[in-house]
């Protein structure tokens, strides 16, 4: 299976001057990304809709295919290049070509995914933000090493020298690093994003699922709700994880400290526009979401370790449909109550240690 995670790193060179170049050209990366992703698939849509242009003369060709293989072909080579050729051909010089080449695999196959919704209206075109990032893939990612010297992981992407900071680690990005060097696990196609003068790196890690010793026939039964988070049956073994008081005391806690803030911004001091009136309300940005992310990752871990611990090869959520309509029916509930969130962890998770997933 394929985890993915968030790393901070930093520009490896010795004099500012040097990092500042660096970081520019970064930006220029980023920048030209996000104008080809808005033409790939402007490209793409006006291609596969050629043919719905009925004004045009009735000797138009409309086949997409290389004019070489099919006289009523109207590319110069195949329909996947031909988009990578307008993207070499306006980028040359100012972007890697392997960061388009991924770009433009990435797009073709979405466009492919949502291929019928485009030509029947019922989806537009996906738009694109200038601090999307860029793709990249192994080819250009060298020399990963832990250096002694400055306790850091230290790599080369397109020859400009990085290192990663890990800060204080809780998670697994260490470990995983390690044994990417060792070579147990491997590298896929990763992402690199510039955001608030920091510059992250996400890269995609191919591992092997962990191998417990799970029986087929112990199933565990689960039920989410407001009240307990989520409560689990294992045979005679119960445990109910989270709690109202921990979860939406606190959850509404935080949405109200944030009304009452916003509120009195009115009054806060100004003289250097917008910024210094919503300093107060900026630390609020993210906080409860960051919050309910951690909480639940902490309960659906908690969940499927007593799964492991007592050999639960099954996973049954119960009740889903139920909870679904009742969600949908209370804006409060819908408001408040994380259910997707929830799934999509207790899933990843499951899946990690072999555990199957049944929803009911």
């Amino acid at each position: 299976m394929k985890l993915v995670r968030k790393i901070q790193i930093n520009i490896d060179l010795p004099t500012a001057e040097q990092r500042k170049e660096v970081r520019h050209k970064l930006y220029q990366w980023q920048d030209r990304c996000f104008r080809a992703s808005n033409l790939i698939m402007t490209h793409l849509y006006m291609q596969i809709m050629i043919k719905d242009l009925f004004y045009l003369s009735e000797g138009i060709k409309y086949k997409l295919v290389d004019e070489k293989k099919d006289i009523e072909g109207i590319l110069q080579g195949s329909h996947s290049n031909s988009t990578y050729r307008m993207l070499s051909k306006r980028f040359k010089g100012e972007i890697p070509c392997n960061i388009l080449n991924y770009l433009n695999h990435e797009l073709i196959t979405r466009f492919k995914k949502n291929y019928m919704d485009y030509v029947n209206g019922t989806r537009s075109l996906d738009n694109f933000k200038p601090n999307a990032g860029f793709l990249f893939g192994t080819e250009g990612f060298k020399q990963l090493h832990y250096s002694e010297e400055k306790k850091a992981f230290c790599f080369r992407l397109f020859q400009i020298p990085f290192r990663a900071y890990l800060g204080r680690d809780f998670t697994d990005k260490h470990a995983l690093l390690q044994q990417m060097i060792d070579g147990k696990v491997k590298l896929c196609t990763s992402r690199m994003k510039l955001e608030k003068g920091k510059i992250f790196w996400m890269p995609v890690f191919e591992v092997p699922k962990e191998a417990h010793r799970l029986k087929p026939e112990i199933i565990a039964e689960v039920s989410l709700s407001l009240e307990h988070p989520i409560s689990v049956r294992i045979g005679k073994n119960t445990l109910q994880i989270g709690n109202k008081e921990e979860f939406l005391h606190q959850r509404l806690a935080i949405q109200a400290a944030h009304a009452r803030t916003k509120a009195a911004v009115s009054y806060c001091r100004g003289g250097n526009g917008k910024e210094r009136k919503l300093k107060a309300l900026d630390r609020f940005k993210g906080m409860e979401s960051n919050y309910i992310a951690s909480r639940l990752h902490e309960y659906s871990r908690r969940l499927i370790d007593f799964c492991v611990k007592h050999q639960a090869a099954t996973l049954v959520l119960l009740d889903m449909q139920e909870n679904t309509e009742i969600a949908k029916e209370e804006q409060f509930v819908l408001r408040n109550w994380s259910y997707y969130e929830l799934m999509t962890k207790i899933k990843y998770k499951a899946e990690k240690v072999g555990i199957e997933l049944i929803t009911s």
